[in-house]
């Protein structure tokens, strides 16, 4: 009995020491694990800009105006392109004499015209008979091929609400609609046309992207991922501040770490097309997630 506890303190040292010598580091031994492969570089975004419900018609101080000069000259990225989803009939817009100006302005200067509606107002397709819809569609597709040569491959449903039936009537004209990641909730109401929140209202969306993101959710285009972002060429508020806009983008992409493609906007019309095309509606998306509240009213 006195002669086996030395045996015993004895067994429990070595049984210590390799224990030790087992969760030593490997200090290059041969026979050491590989380090695992390096993370796979993010892949980086690009912003698709785009506009709702012009071009607007008035004879002083014209949005739509100062939103294409800002455009071609800003401290973000000169000469961005953009897609103007327009009102082709409305009588303050496409419909008047100074809006198939801006029409043509828009087409001349590289961007992309798409169609939004060629009601008299700014309609709902959903509530529109399928008589008055064809006949919309056949409209706006005429007077955006007149412009452009060539007739519209998107669409923005007004109020960015669709059905099966309205979806089914896009794609017999040959269009997809598209919808958007980044609202600058600078739609109209009631008159009211600014915003007190631009900075907080865009990184609270595009943090709500970064999840799709970072997840893999989002289509590669060309090497990045195309976020569609979208105000309203009417806005004369938009209009003043659109410079502004597209710097608080790119702070808040880098704010959440998010890398930006070597041009962070799209400046040619045929990659902005590919782009948009890429992040339409699929055939069987026939629910769409319904916009916040506010963003139904600023609409």
């Amino acid at each position: 009995m006195f002669n086996s506890r030395p045996r015993r303190f004895l067994f429990i040292l070595r049984a210590i020491a390799l224990t030790v010598l087992c969760a030593a580091p490997s200090f290059g031994r041969a026979d050491a694990p590989a380090p695992g492969p390096a993370a796979a570089p993010a892949i980086p975004i690009r912003f698709l800009i785009t506009f709702d419900d012009g071009p607007s018609a008035a004879e002083d101080d014209n949005p739509t105006v100062r939103i294409l000069e800002a455009l071609a000259h800003n401290a973000a990225q000169p000469g961005i392109k953009a897609i103007f989803f327009t009102q082709t009939r409305a009588a303050n817009g496409g419909g008047s004499i100074t809006g198939r100006k801006l029409l043509r302005r828009e087409q001349d200067e590289g961007h992309l015209l798409a169609f939004h509606t060629a009601t008299p107002h700014h309609a709902n397709h959903r509530f529109l008979s399928p008589e008055e819809l064809e006949l919309s569609l056949q409209r706006g597709s005429a007077d955006l091929q007149e412009v452009s040569g060539v007739p519209p491959g998107l669409v923005r449903p007004p109020f960015w609400n669709y059905d099966a039936r309205t979806l089914a009537a896009y794609h017999s004209h040959g269009m997809q609609a598209l919808l958007t990641d980044l609202s600058a909730n600078d739609g109209k109401i009631w008159g009211v046309n600014f915003s007190w929140h631009k900075r907080s209202n865009m990184l609270s969306h595009l943090a709500q992207v970064r999840q799709r993101w970072r997840a893999g959710g989002m289509p590669v285009v060309d090497g990045c991922v195309p976020v569609v972002v979208t105000f309203h060429d009417v806005n004369t508020y938009t209009a003043r501040h659109i410079e502004e806009y597209l710097l608080i983008l790119l702070d808040v992409a880098h704010e959440l770490d998010m890398p930006l493609a070597e041009k962070p906007f799209y400046d040619e019309r045929g990659a902005l097309e590919k782009a948009a095309l890429a992040r339409t509606v699929r055939e069987g998306d026939v629910q769409p997630p319904l916009p916040g509240f506010w963003n139904w009213l600023w609409k």
